[in-house]
C-alpha cells in the first residue's frame, strides 16, 4: 500500500514540476516580448561615443590587470622557491653529514627553483601576450569606427 501511494505522489510531483516549468517558460517569453527596449537603438551616435570611451577603459583595465597578474605570479614564484629551500634546509638539519637524503633534497630544491623561475617567466609572457592582444583588438575596433 505504501509503495502505491509513493508512486502516485511522485507522479503528481512530476506533473506539477512540468507544469511549473512550462508556466515559467511562457512567462519568461511573454515578459521579453513586452519589455524589449528599442529606444536604445534610435541614436547610434551616442553608442559610438560610448564605445570609444569604453575602448580606452578596456585598455586601461587590461594594463592594470596584467600588472596585478604579473605581481601575483612573481609572489607565487617566490613562495615556491622559499618552500623548496626551506624543505631542503629541514632535511639538512635532520640528517648528519652529507648523506643521500641531504644531497637529494638539495638537488630537488635547485630543480624546483629553476622550474618555478621558468614557469613564472612563461606565465608572465602569456599575460603580456594576452594584454597585447586585447589592446590590438580594441585599437582595431576603434579604427573601424573612425
Amino acid at each position: 500500500m505504501k509503495s502505491n501511494l509513493f508512486i502516485k505522489l511522485s507522479s503528481i510531483g512530476r506533473w506539477m514540476t512540468t507544469t511549473l516549468l512550462c508556466v515559467s517558460a511562457i512567462a519568461f517569453i511573454w515578459q521579453g516580448a513586452f519589455f524589449s527596449n528599442t529606444a536604445a537603438l534610435a541614436n547610434p551616435a551616442t553608442n559610438l561615443i560610448a564605445s570609444r570611451d569604453a575602448g580606452d577603459k578596456v585598455q586601461g583595465k587590461a594594463s592594470k590587470d596584467a600588472g596585478r597578474a604579473k605581481g601575483f605570479i612573481e609572489d607565487t614564484k617566490n613562495k615556491v622557491e622559499d618552500a623548496a629551500k626551506s624543505n631542503a634546509a629541514k632535511v639538512d638539519n635532520a640528517t648528519d653529514g652529507n648523506n643521500i637524503f641531504e644531497r637529494k633534497a638539495k638537488k630537488d630544491a635547485g630543480r624546483i627553483v629553476k622550474r618555478a623561475e621558468k614557469d613564472a617567466d612563461r606565465t608572465q609572457q602569456a599575460v603580456d601576450n594576452t594584454k597585447n592582444a586585447v589592446e590590438r583588438t580594441v585599437d582595431s575596433i576603434k579604427d573601424a569606427f573612425n
